[in-house]
């Protein structure tokens, strides 16, 4: 009887080992796709965005129009500085590997280009991995820290620098140093031993976008240019969108939300913070144009590498 007894039991907790949680009321059954089209995207669980990419992607067959709408259904998102980590991939910091609450330029590039390009949640995670770190292999030191010389270089499948080819010879440019042993050591506390290097970026003085503007595209990524006591760097990111009226906007995550704006409107607040800095003595950064990188046409998604067996490391 006691062996029967504990048969019994073992076989009831196997019963409850193996359920799944709903997300839900199983009842009432998922949400119509009307009611779910009236949420934003941050609004939605992943269960929702699962559904959601899955019909924007049979909606709108035109990757440059669906990277648009998709951005366009964050407006609103709450900008969040320092947001995603590697963990609990790796231990260096709590940060997680996604979020849909909230976002930061970079994370809403990302987060827009992989939904675009993916028909369910499994698949953009996948792809958000493969466009945020070089080769897709997760870890701190392979994740693009430096949009320059990361982001946009192991990204080149997905996009191409055009800032050349759009200002012609007598563009501007600055040389970039990238130290990323010293970056990772004390941002990071990661010890890599990565050589020093230099880069010659080319970008659009801002007198001239207004000029050039017509000639780019919906989903086309845009670099924004600042400079500080003789440095010129990347300093924010977002997307090219085409308002009704054919005019090219600048669809991106800033303080305090996600928004739409016309260049014009965004060189206009780039200046006012530096009037206000001038006034109140701060030696803050300056706009000193763009970068703009063309979505690529025919993408093939290259596969990512292996991923490697994590090795020793210490912990302080």
């Amino acid at each position: 009887m006691r062996i029967f007894t504990l048969l019994l039991a073992a076989s009831a907790l196997a019963g409850c080992a193996t359920q799944p949680v709903p997300a839900s009321n199983p009842a009432a059954g998922p949400a119509p796709m009307e009611t779910l089209l009236d949420k934003q995207v941050f609004q939605m669980t992943p269960h929702e965005v699962h559904r959601y990419i899955a019909d924007v992607q049979q909606a709108e067959p035109d990757l440059r129009k669906r990277i648009a709408a998709i951005g366009r259904k964050n407006i609103g998102q709450p900008y969040k500085l320092h947001l995603l980590g590697e963990y609990p991939f790796e231990l260096h910091d709590s940060l997680p590997m996604f979020s849909l609450e909230n976002s930061d330029c970079v994370v809403f590039a990302e987060h827009t280009y992989a939904m675009a390009m993916s028909k369910s949640w499994e698949e953009f995670f996948w792809m958000l991995q493969r466009i945020r770190y070089k080769d897709g292999v997760i870890g701190v030191a392979s994740r693009n820290h430096y949009t320059e010389v990361d982001w946009n270089l192991n990204n080149n499948w997905l996009v191409t620098d055009i800032s050349l080819d759009l200002g012609g010879p007598s563009s501007p440019s600055y040389e970039l140093i990238v130290d990323r042993a010293k970056f990772l050591k004390t941002r990071h506390q990661t010890e890599r031993n990565i050589p020093v290097q230099n880069s010659r970026e080319y970008f659009l003085p801002t007198e001239r976008v207004r000029e050039l503007a017509a000639q780019l595209q919906d989903g086309d990524f845009v670099n924004v240019v600042s400079t500080r006591n003789g440095d010129y760097w990347v300093s924010h990111v977002g997307l090219v969108v085409t308002g009704p009226d054919g005019e090219r906007r600048f669809l991106h995550s800033s303080e305090p939300q996600v928004r739409e704006e016309s260049f014009d409107a965004f060189i206009a607040r780039a200046h006012e913070r530096e009037e206000r800095n001038a006034r109140e003595g701060k030696n803050g950064q300056k706009l000193a144009g763009f970068k703009f990188l063309r979505l690529n046409d025919n993408i093939v998604v290259p596969p990512m590498a292996p991923q490697p067996r994590p090795g020793f490391a210490s912990v302080n």
